[in-house]
């Protein structure tokens, strides 16, 4: 039967053990937490596998076509990226043992060491780079399959990442690969243990893709209800006579203010007399960022925290920040209503989030080598405004549909976790002897 849960705790580690003669035996090193099973072997996976380094092929050489070639980049999680590929022609006769083969088992060597992935037909023909390496099979008492679910293992990149060197980032080589020990069962238990894994990890996937599919459903939900807000075919849209709204633009209901520059070396990480924080992109996209703080700049460049700014230019333009009190940086403007009391700082910020004003800033900033967006370039969108009431009714539906998308985007992410947190525990299992299959749906 499927394995789509295992209950049965890991053991706790035994105390350490010597290594029999016959090689059939315990192995201090290994650290599954039990003994081997009878039978089982344990070995370096140099002694069972062949390591081959990728070569040195040059980015100036890239050409339109040719040899797909698999750099670091493209060997993610058990598998291969196929986005922004790059391609060789062979030139040597030399660079031809470095082409790959249909089912060869790619493992990166630099960065996020121990990526592992597979060879398939649809990435051929194919070469392998530097700093990438092709795990190969030299011993008939080994299943492909098997090595490729134990490369995969928690115990494997964590054993991985102990012996790479390297302050900023990690490296590590083959023979960090070779001196690794790996669990060998004979032939048949290896065909059994990887028949339960296919048939658990099937499962585990389509479960991981239904809740990866209301995760994405309960995100859209809150954004669906957005864009209604200012869909003219609905019932409270923009211009529908005879309900109060009006179309005006953003420049005629708002004022905009650029923030100020401060070179790093004006900023302190405390807080000193008369300073206050300063207001950086990262400290709204990333979130966990050090606070950073400048000398008080003026009134003019002050944002409260229910005022609303924009993203300028870079990756995240058009992004929305609101939340936090302090200077804005110059990569930043701050967006506030006119002192008319037709428009709210709530209903402001849900405009700048909505599809239409979305939508409006990516059209003309599309094909820009660097996105960015100016006073000029915005003020001019439509702005449908509702009365002031419905503007707070809005607000407030928003705000509980909010919650509850949030509440139910919390519970989708959960289960995705879980499931990650169960292929680890099969995995475990499995490279411990504890895997006996036939386990509940």
């Amino acid at each position: 039967m499927v394995i789509c849960e295992i209950k049965k705790s890991v053991s706790s580690v035994q105390s350490e053990q010597i290594r029999d003669s016959d090689n059939k035996c315990r192995n201090p090193k290994l650290n599954f937490g039990i003994d081997m099973k009878e039978g089982w072997e344990i070995k370096k996976l140099g002694e069972v596998c062949k390591l081959t380094n990728g070569y040195a092929f040059q980015s100036k050489e890239y050409t339109d076509d040719g040899y797909f070639v698999i750099r670091i980049g493209n060997v993610q999680d058990g598998y291969i990226e196929l986005n922004n590929p790059r391609y060789i022609k062979l030139s040597e006769e030399k660079q031809k043992k470095f082409i790959l083969s249909e089912g060869d088992i790619l493992v990166s060597l630099t960065g996020n060491v121990g990526r592992v992935g597979e060879i398939k037909e649809e990435h051929l023909p194919a070469v392998l780079n530097q700093r990438v390496a092709k795990i190969s099979l030299n011993s008939k008492s080994l299943q492909k399959a098997y090595l490729f679910y134990f490369l995969t293992s928690e115990y494997f990149i964590t054993e991985l990442i102990k012996a790479g060197r390297g302050a900023a980032q990690q490296n590590i080589s083959t023979t960090d690969i070779e001196n690794l020990i790996i669990p060998l069962p004979p032939l048949p238990e290896q065909q059994r243990i990887v028949s339960i894994l296919d048939e658990a990890f099937a499962a585990i996937a389509k479960a991981k893709a239904n809740a990866e599919q209301n995760l994405k459903n309960a995100k859209e939900l809150f954004e669906s209800y957005l864009q209604e807000v200012f869909d003219p075919s609905t019932r409270s849209g923009q211009g529908k006579k005879g309900d109060g709204w009006e179309v005006r633009t953003l420049g005629e209901l708002c004022v905009f203010t650029q923030g100020i520059q401060r070179d790093v070396k004006l900023q302190s990480e405390t807080k000193g007399e008369n300073q206050v924080r300063f207001l950086r992109i990262v400290d709204y996209t990333q979130g966990n960022e050090p606070p950073r703080y400048i000398d008080f700049p003026g009134e003019k460049y002050i944002l409260n925290t229910d005022d609303v700014a924009l993203v300028r230019y870079g990756a995240s333009t058009g992004f929305v920040c609101r939340g936090l009190e302090g200077a804005l940086a110059n990569n930043l403007f701050r967006v506030i209503p006119k002192s008319t009391g037709k428009l709210t700082n709530d209903f402001l910020f849900i405009f700048l989030r909505s599809p239409l004003f979305q939508n409006a800033i990516k059209a003309t900033m599309n094909g820009a080598a660097m996105p960015a967006i100016s006073f000029s370039l915005i003020e001019g969108i439509p702005f449908p405004l509702p009365p002031l009431k419905e503007q707070q009714t809005i607000v407030r539906q928003l705000d509980a549909l909010r919650a509850e998308t949030q509440k139910l985007e919390a519970i989708y992410q959960k289960k995705i976790d879980n499931l990650e947190e169960l292929k680890k525990s099969i995995l475990q299992k499995a490279f411990s002897g504890e895997l006996s299959g036939g386990e509940p749906v």
